[in-house]
């Protein structure tokens, strides 16, 4: 018996009907999980990027001591002109870091104030070739006259990725709980539609209807149920993104660093594919088990 798209739409869209409340809870869960899909998949891509850029342009700083004689600030100098290894570097005295250390802890006034000028301590922020040269770059500096201490950005780099990995490996955790629950929704749901239909459905195999003629319309309510999940999903990642990049656009400096997390609509609309994709394999499955257990293919 051929599958009819008519027959189709009217059983989908009857099936729907019958069962609205519980597929309101299987979408609004496929709606969280994919949301959830979707902030995983945007911070990954935003980390990456960021990293990129970090790696690009590691830096270590090499501070000196306050009280540091001009001869031993010069030899640093000399002495980081001469390596092959250093790409680039700066010198801040001690006014310029002191202006830097007030700007970074303008917010918090006991630590903003708890460092003198006289006791700030210059330092030069240099720049390697490439980022695996910074430790042999610093290296060179720790024992050396007027050298207080050898500072390297791969350190916090380091420290913030570890932040972010827990966070992926968090919202994927729960992601996937969530997405396996709406697969559950969605598999009850079609399991009391058909159970409702149960003398209608022997009927139909009676008279020489197939299983797929009675599976089909049941899978593309799953299907629906996935796909309308999805796309309340990317709406919501995408005015999340929109209000974060206008969050971080606005900002003062204590937050302008995430401005390297933020990632384009264009990354959006590539995990808005992804979503719907997976909202629809969601429902095509949670669906497709329900049938092919009550029908006992």
């Amino acid at each position: 018996m051929a599958v009819k798209l008519d027959y189709v739409a009217r059983e989908t869209a009857s099936n729907l009907r019958r069962n609205l409340s519980m597929a309101s809870a299987a979408l609004l869960t496929v709606t969280v999980s994919l949301t959830l899909v979707g902030g995983a998949l945007l911070v990954k891509r935003g980390v990456d990027q960021a990293t990129i850029q970090w790696k690009g342009n590691v830096e270590l700083s090499v501070f000196m001591k306050p009280e540091a004689s001009p001869d031993e600030i010069e030899a640093v100098s000399r002495q980081l002109q001469a390596m092959p290894e250093v790409k680039d570097f700066r010198y801040l005295d001690q006014e310029a870091a002191y202006a830097e250390f007030r700007e970074i802890f303008k917010n918090e006034p006991d630590i903003r104030d708890s460092l003198p000028l006289e006791k700030t301590p210059p330092s030069y922020r240099v720049v390697p070739h490439d980022a695996e040269q910074a430790r042999l770059v610093g290296n060179r500096f720790e024992n050396t006259a007027g050298v207080l201490d050898v500072s390297y950005a791969e350190d916090a780099i380091s420290a913030l990725l570890s932040v972010t990995s827990f966070l992926r490996i968090a919202l994927w955790t729960v992601a996937i709980a969530l997405l396996l629950a709406a697969s559950l929704l969605i598999l009850n749901t079609i399991r009391m539609a058909i159970f409702a239909r149960r003398r209608e459905v022997g009927i139909m195999k009676l008279v020489g209807a197939t299983n797929w003629f009675i599976r089909v319309p049941f899978m593309i309510e799953g299907m629906i149920q996935g796909m309308v999940g999805a796309v309340l999903a990317v709406g919501v990642v995408w005015v999340g993104r929109g209000v974060i990049e206008n969050r971080i656009n606005g900002a003062t400096n204590d937050i302008v660093v995430f401005k390297q997390f933020l990632v384009t609509r264009a990354d959006v609309v590539g995990t808005g594919v992804v979503l719907l994709v997976v909202g629809a394999l969601v429902g095509v499955v949670g669906s497709a088990l329900a049938v092919r257990r009550f029908l006992d293919v």
